[in-house]
């Protein structure tokens, strides 16, 4: 009954003249088609009536349309964009109805006019003076080496997924740079460096906001004046624009939004129509896919468009449930969303780890954060060439297989309790204390420089030496240990002749040979995974989870599992071990890569987590928080602007810094929407005469979009514990500066019907431009002493001349 009534409400909101209609083009369209097919329905003009398969096949009967969308008679007059009531020409839609009409009809369009304007306005104010500073500013440092990388097939670690660090790599290549320079922080630009260019080619990126702003707002069916006016607004911002004229990743991650924003939207306006499974649904559908998928591999905060469009897809295929749609058709439209919103998106970011994981493919700084397989495979690594077979007298490395804790490690310190003798853990480092000898049971005396070469071999009695202390690795069952009391204890001591014999005696139990098959006998490294069991009690060496206190350097515990039946645990990771690395002069060194395979999912899995492990670890640091870091509260109201450069009076110098009209408007809107369409939500319940249910569906398709934008992407950071700067709500300004469009297109589109609709637009959009031209010297470069600036600080908390100390 609820669906009954809720399919009567979408198709009884007829006299609301700000929901959406047809273009005078598609009405005149249906008019032609009605003379050789009959008369057409009334519910399908008016927009009830259109289904999927009617525009799969033009010469269909019209048939139903499932979706509780707001509707309007086809005779309805509707405000053509200019503030007056015009049922001609009415929606001129650049990307959706003139699209159809050919190229022809988009060149005539006023939208074609109002977009190209923006262009030419955004790429003067992106690109003014972009080279002036031929210093490398800010996270150029970071990002524009990361470029380089890719040019010299080096490989890395950061936080953030590839794709716009690839982007930026592509900026370099056609900008002719060769990758050898190292973009080393505030360091001067060599001539061979052609960083104006590359600057400007990330700089098209923040250029593309602005039209794109202008065309998500006519998806919206917000009127021509305030569309422009919200494409001025994000075209006068002086925060965008500084940011979009350097070497960051910022520009690419909001052209990305910005797009999934753009094609969601045109996705819903189509859908609204209801032309289910068309060409362009489909292409609508299939670019938001494409976008989710692009933000999501520039920056992990794109997760916040995915749950956005998300949001947007469960209300649409609840509204469709809800009009009693059929279960076939009903299926085919979570298909078709879960191919284009969840399979394309997924298949992008693979894609971009897999170019990411064949370009670097020399060995580089960020080696260490992926396995040793993995490491093996990469040019110059020194996995890559050691000796394959394992002898005695060989120093290796001995790794966990279980993931996390490392490698085999031991130093001077001390247990406090128990044995009191040298403490034996888990490091997950490279380090000079990772290394030890393999060398005969104890007893058995030899000469690994001059006795015949031996293979250390499964079932073997070996004992493992630390090679910088030369304390031999050993367990006793009278001794617990520190933390696993349940386990033995494992250390590891110069032996003497007082001490106990037995003790440092392991047996090697080879469990996996990876590519040599299970006859084979002998440890090799990297592909021989074994068990060491040590020989007086038959526990195994084992390493968990758990890190010691501080007086263990908070390495991971090493214990040895008691398994008296030596059945325990036997394939369990974390009691086997492999040889990462073999030295031994005396073996001749072996291309590993031949003998070693490497997962490209088990490495990117790999790689994701080690990212968010670093991303984890970025926190405040308190002594920055004066001059760099800011928290989230304090982003919306432009209280701590943030310092570029260095400060000094002949020194060229940038302050991010919004428009404060801009960033406090859209800080009120924002803030006051929900409370706002909470009134709606009363006022329609007590059935109050001008609320009414089409109203509120159409505000509903537009704060999903605009202000859950804002939400999603500002929210989330109050519970992040890493460190914040102000550039990270620049998403969220976007979405905000949409919002006051919005909110103003409808105040003054009802404010005496729409009479000072463009005066609105256009004093708004001088106050927002007489504004950004006062902050301008912040945006384009000062070098004189910015004491002079000193009028421009509008609030105390602006280190414009002299530095704060805010916490």
């Amino acid at each position: 009954m609820e669906s009954r009534n809720l399919k009567q409400r979408g198709r009884g909101a007829h006299n609301d003249s700000s929901v959406l209609p047809f273009t005078s083009d598609e009405y005149r369209e249906e008019k032609e088609r009605s003379a050789s097919t009959g008369p057409v329905d009334s519910e399908y003009l008016n927009g009830s009536g259109l289904s999927g398969s009617r525009f799969e096949d033009d010469h269909a009967p019209a048939s139903k349309t499932y979706g509780a969308y707001p509707v309007i008679r086809s005779d309805a007059p509707w405000d053509g964009g200019d503030g007056s009531e015009d049922s001609g020409d009415s929606l001129t839609d650049f990307s959706a109805a003139r699209l159809d009409a050919g190229v022809s009809g988009l060149l005539r369009s006023r939208d074609f006019v109002i977009v190209l304007f923006l262009t030419v306005a955004s790429l003067f104010t992106r690109l003014w003076k972009i080279g002036r500073r031929p210093f490398v500013t800010w996270d150029e440092a970071h990002f524009g080496k990361f470029g380089a990388y890719y040019i010299n097939h080096t490989f890395y670690h950061d936080v953030h997924p590839p794709l716009a660090k690839m982007l930026v790599a592509l900026a370099e290549v056609v900008a002719g740079h060769n990758g050898s320079f190292n973009f080393k922080s505030a360091k001067k630009y060599p001539e061979y460096v052609d960083y104006t260019f590359m600057r400007a080619q990330i700089a098209l990126y923040g250029v593309a906001l602005v039209p794109m702003a202008y065309l998500t707002c006519r998806h919206l069916h917000i009127s021509r004046p305030m569309a422009t006016l919200a494409g001025c607004l994000v075209l006068f911002d002086n925060a965008l624009c500084v940011m979009s004229r350097f070497i960051l990743l910022d520009e690419p991650l909001l052209f990305f939004t910005a797009m999934t924003l753009w094609s969601a939207t045109g996705f819903q306006y189509v859908n609204k129509q209801g032309r289910s499974f068309s060409r362009r649904w489909w292409k609508w559908l299939l670019l938001t896919g494409f976008s989710l998928g692009c933000v999501m591999s520039s920056k992990w905060v794109g997760l916040f468009c995915v749950i956005m469009v998300g949001i947007a897809t469960v209300d649409d295929l609840f509204r469709k449930y809800c009009d009693l749609m059929p279960w076939k058709l009903y299926a085919r439209h979570w298909l078709a969303r879960g191919i284009a919103l969840i399979l394309v998106p997924l298949v992008i970011y693979v894609a971009c780890f897999w170019v990411h994981f064949h370009y670097l493919y020399r060995s580089g700084s960020g080696d260490h954060k992926l396995s040793a397989k993995f490491q093996a495979h990469l040019k110059g690594n020194k996995l890559n060439t050691q000796p394959y077979d394992i002898t005695y007298g060989a120093f290796v490395d001995l790794r966990a297989v279980y993931n996390g804790p490392g490698l085999l490690h031991s130093h001077i310190d001390r247990y406090p309790s128990g044995s009191h003798l040298q403490q034996v853990t888990c490091f997950p480092h490279r380090d000079k204390n990772n290394i030890w000898q393999l060398r005969k049971a104890r007893g058995i005396n030899a000469n690994y420089t001059l006795d015949p070469i031996e293979f250390v071999q499964n079932g073997d009695i070996i004992q493992v030496v630390h090679n910088r202390t030369g304390a031999a690795l050993r367990a006793s069952k009278h001794v617990l240990a520190p933390l696993t009391t349940s386990h033995f204890e494992v250390a590891a001591e110069n032996i003497t002749s007082s001490s106990e014999d037995g003790l440092s005696n392991w047996r090697v139990e080879v469990v996996e040979q990876q590519y040599s098959g299970s006859r084979d006998k002998r440890v090799h490294a990297m592909t021989t995974m074994f068990r060491l069991r040590h020989q007086e009690t038959g526990c195994l060496l084992r390493v968990g989870s758990r890190r010691l206190p501080e007086w263990g350097w908070k390495q991971s515990e090493v214990t040895c599992l008691p398994d008296k039946s030596g059945k325990k645990n036997v394939r369990s990771k974390d009691v086997l071990w492999y040889v990462e690395h073999n030295t031994n002069t005396r073996m001749q060194k072996d291309d590993l890569s031949k003998y070693v395979r490497s997962n490209f999912f088990v490495n990117m899995i790999q790689l994701n987590v080690e990212m968010g492990k670093t991303n984890n670890a970025l926190w405040p640091d308190v002594n920055k928080y004066s001059t760099l870091e800011s928290r989230p509260l304090s982003w919306p109201f432009l209280l701590y602007p943030m310092r570029m450069v260095g400060w000094g009076d002949k020194t060229l110098k940038y302050y991010e810094i919004g428009n404060p009209i801009l960033w406090w408007g859209s800080a009120i809107a924002c803030i006051i929407y929900p409370f706002r369409l909470l009134i709606w939500l009363v006022c329609i319940k007590r059935q109050l005469p001008g609320w009414k249910v089409s109203g509120i569906l159409e505000l509903w398709d537009n704060s999903k979009f605009l202000w859950g934008g804002w939400a999603l992407h500002y929210i989330p950071f109050f519970f992040m514990g890493r460190v914040t700067y102000i550039h990270h709500y620049l998403p969220a300004l976007y979405f905000g500066l949409l919002l006051v469009a919005f909110e103003l297109d409808r105040f003054f589109g009802r404010w005496r019907r729409g009479r000072y609709l463009v005066l609105a637009a256009w004093i708004a959009g001088a106050i927002a431009g007489a504004v950004f031209l006062y902050f301008a010297p912040f945006t384009y470069g000062w070098d004189r002493p910015s004491k002079e600036l000193s009028g421009r600080r509008w609030l105390s908390s602006w280190n414009v001349y002299e530095d704060r100390n805010i916490f």
